[in-house]
């Protein structure tokens, strides 16, 4: 044997930098990771904060994609319901009386405000502030 220490082997694979690199982890990403990405860069850029660090009783301003949106009735009263996601999380979006609004449509983006509340586990803005974001627009 000899006293001359052995290269050790690095445990870490080298990985391209740079452009290359982007474009790989694009190609190998699904659609629906691409569309999260995408989300969560503009929650960032609008300056909203991230629905998956929203607490219970906080106000907040998020930010993101209405996934659904559906009548659903509350003690008797229509309730338009709508899910918005960011990349991060979800949360239920509650206009209390209301049967429609118009532009409030599934794939839409929105900008809401208002008071977090927590109710069968989920985050839910009732009657928030918003603001519609213009069709087509992308940041």
């Amino acid at each position: 044997m000899s006293a001359e220490p052995r290269p050790e082997k690095s445990a870490k694979p080298v990985r391209p930098a740079g452009r290359f690199r982007r474009m790989i982890e694009r190609l190998a990403s699904s659609q629906e990771e691409l569309h999260s990405a995408e989300l969560q860069e503009d929650t960032e850029a609008a300056g909203c904060t991230r629905i998956c660090d929203c607490h219970d009783r906080e106000i907040v301003k998020v930010t993101g994609t209405l996934r659904t949106v559906t009548l659903r009735p509350r003690a008797g009263v229509p309730a338009l319901e709508a899910e918005l996601f960011d990349g991060s999380a979800a949360l239920d979006v509650v206009w209390l009386g209301r049967r429609s609004i118009v532009g409030i449509e599934p794939g839409r983006r929105m900008i809401a405000s208002g008071r977090i509340a927590m109710s069968h586990g989920r985050r839910v803005l009732f009657n928030p502030k918003y603001e519609l974001r213009p069709l087509g627009q992308e940041h």
